[in-house]
């Protein structure tokens, strides 16, 4: 009995120990503005939703240890080139997160292909990363300039607003909105009548806005984000240039910008995410959890770094491994669903297809708490929403 014991004993601790040696460990890393105009966007609450996503995963208890590191990229792409590198190489980092402002996200992207690692984009808006400048390591979340044009700059197109002016952040993101916002409203039969290039970031729109406003467009297209917006659209109604008859076309813009601008000079104001917070009792119960830790309401970037995370580690879990080519291929052959996105899958160019809204800013009467500024206009699913896959020019689609 005591040998039998005694071997019971041996074995055990010979399994224990298989078990130790199979725990697969992740390191997770957050790369965002943490500092500047897209901090409220991004920022700790993406280090925040993260690592809500690794505790409704329970990672350890499946044998996949995580860790979660986070740097301000401060929104220039050689300071976000360098610390990519230092992770990968040095620092053992797997999976690059967040990664607002997308000169900074085409960068990475390309270093993630080198290093063969993993890029799960929520905060970049340019569509390129799903288009010409697609990899096999960048799967891209949440939105982009694409849906962004298609639900807002579309909706308002076919509200009247046919004739167009663009205010345009000078980086690629800015182009990249300005032009796939261009495509939509002169294929829904508007015109653009001019641009104008404002420097990245901005604190004075002014004599940008007054060009604007002597365009006579019916819509002022503010292709730009952040601090940039909420600047932009408080001057403009300091101008009293909304009161004149024009609108403006506000194409990317979240709830913390409503927020911060106030809603008796944002009220009435459409716009699209992929994600509010009040929509439904899963996204209360999950955005309830998040204001826990920030208090602040989450934007579609923040749920973008939580349904990202918690995919690419079911991916780990069932590859039994963090091979980004066994990962990324598992996670586009199997939907997703989560609290804050609901039902979603990943295309074979990296696109994460997910259902968008068109919002609209309630008026101060309708608001009945701090957060509660937005309606919901209508749904828009994703196959309407996103660009086409044989559209993108994506490397990796197959041409038929």
């Amino acid at each position: 009995m005591r040998k039998t014991a005694t071997a019971l004993a041996v074995a055990g601790l010979l399994m224990g120990a298989g078990t130790a040696q199979a725990q697969i460990s992740v390191k997770l890393g957050v790369l965002n503005d943490r500092s500047g105009v897209y901090s409220d966007l991004g920022g700790e609450g993406s280090v925040v939703a993260a690592r809500m996503a690794v505790e409704d995963f329970k990672a350890e208890s499946k044998g996949i240890k995580v860790e979660i590191v986070s740097a301000d990229h401060q929104n220039k792409p050689d300071i976000g080139a360098s610390i990519t590198r230092k992770w990968y190489d040095q620092d053992n980092v797997d999976v690059i997160l967040d990664v607002p402002t997308s000169s900074v996200a085409l960068a990475v992207a390309q270093i993630t292909k080198e290093k063969n690692k993993v890029h799960l984009n929520s905060g970049a808006a340019t569509s390129d990363l799903t288009g010409p400048a697609c990899t096999a390591n960048t799967l891209h979340w949440a939105y982009d300039t694409v849906q962004l044009a298609n639900v807002t700059g579309g909706a308002m197109v076919r509200q009247g607003g046919d004739s167009w002016y663009f205010l345009t952040a000078d980086y690629a993101f800015g182009h990249a909105l300005e032009r796939d916002t261009s495509a939509v409203v002169k294929k829904n039969g508007g015109k653009v009548i001019g641009t104008v290039r404002t420097p990245f970031p901005s604190s004075d729109f002014s004599s940008f806005l007054l060009q604007a406003q002597a365009s006579k467009a019916k819509v002022i297209g503010l292709a730009n984000a952040g601090g940039d917006t909420v600047n932009a659209i408080k001057q403009a109604s300091e101008f009293g240039i909304t009161q004149g008859g024009q609108k403006l076309g506000g194409l990317l813009v979240f709830v913390n910008d409503i927020k911060a601008l106030g809603l008796k000079v944002a009220q009435g104001l459409n716009f699209s995410e992929t994600f509010y917070w009040d929509y439904n009792d899963s996204t209360r119960a999950w955005s309830k959890r998040f204001m826990g830790h920030m208090n602040r309401a989450p934007n579609m970037t923040n749920a973008g770094v939580y349904s990202s995370v918690l995919h690419y580690l079911r991916g780990v879990e069932a590859t039994k491994s963090k091979d980004p080519a066994k990962v990324i291929g598992w996670m586009k052959a199997n939907p997703f669903e989560d609290a804050v996105f609901g039902k979603g899958y990943v295309r074979e160019d990296g696109r994460v297809m997910i259902d968008a809204f068109l919002l609209e800013v309630k008026k101060p009467e309708e608001s009945k708490g701090e957060w509660d500024l937005l309606k919901v206009v209508t749904k828009v699913p994703a196959d309407q929403a996103f660009r086409p896959m044989s559209e993108g020019n994506c490397p990796l689609v197959k041409k038929n």
